[in-house]
């Protein structure tokens, strides 16, 4: 199939993980994508820190478990840089990393998705993260929820600097209004379209969204949404009659 010329730039990717047969796959499956391309492989958090800050990445994919700097320390490290604000992080994890989960939740993951994930899937998660969306894989949608049902359990108020519950009271109308659209799986384009406001307004919403309810990422917002019943996981609707898609996409 012949692809249109366009004046769009490639999403450009990093890949950090220390096993070079899962950096090599990811690449050949990635850079097959005519709008994607991976500027950079790491083989620890610190070589992808150092890639991110100098190859003008978009997206950085990041193992969990890596030696040295591990993908929840390089993730906390990107969060705590303005200069990398508009980085995106996907965290790639197996069942066997569920104690990591919260945490990498906490330091601000955009996305979460199994290694064996299939390649459409892995395709569609970055570009959804790129447009401002989050994403976590079914398969492990479960195990987020478990895992942050008990840290939460054992941080009393949400813990400092945790998602609270409690500032769902405090939320306008509106602000209700995009927390659903993110937690059904809307990027910035498509909340903006479905609410009538414009991308720019999206988010200043969602920024507002992340203040109010202590969250470092968009992904915390979408386990709130689920974890206080506005969004039902498995089930194509929330509680109030509007539909959604699947329980990850956001």
């Amino acid at each position: 199939m012949t692809t249109e010329p366009t004046d769009v730039p490639p999403v450009r990717v990093v890949i950090a993980d220390d096993q070079p047969m899962i950096r090599l796959g990811l690449t050949m499956i990635l850079d097959n994508e005519p709008d994607i391309i991976t500027v950079g492989e790491a083989a620890d958090g610190q070589q992808a820190l150092d890639l991110v800050r100098t190859t003008s990445t978009d997206v950085v994919l990041l193992d969990i478990r890596m030696p040295g700097v591990d993908g929840i320390e390089a993730t906390r490290r990107i969060r705590a840089n303005p200069s990398l604000e508009a980085v995106r992080v996907v965290v790639l994890t197996t069942f066997d990393d569920e104690e990591y989960v919260t945490q990498a939740l906490r330091a601000g993951a955009d996305a979460f998705l199994l290694k064996d994930t299939d390649p459409a899937t892995l395709i569609a998660a970055v570009h959804r993260v790129h447009a401002g969306g989050s994403l976590i894989d079914p398969a492990v949608t479960a195990m987020v929820l478990d895992q942050w049902r008990a840290w939460g359990a054992d941080q009393p108020g949400g813990g400092p600097g945790g998602p609270s519950h409690d500032g769902l009271a405090r939320l306008t109308p509106r602000e209700r209004e995009v927390l659903l659209a993110v937690a059904r799986g809307g990027s910035n384009l498509e909340v903006a379209a479905e609410l009538g406001i414009t991308q720019t307004t999206v988010k200043a919403y969602v920024h507002e969204l992340l203040t109010k309810l202590g969250c470092t990422g968009r992904s915390q917002l979408v386990v709130i949404a689920y974890e206080s019943g506005l969004v039902v996981p498995g089930t194509t609707r929330t509680p109030g009659g509007v539909g959604q898609g699947g329980p990850g996409g956001a």
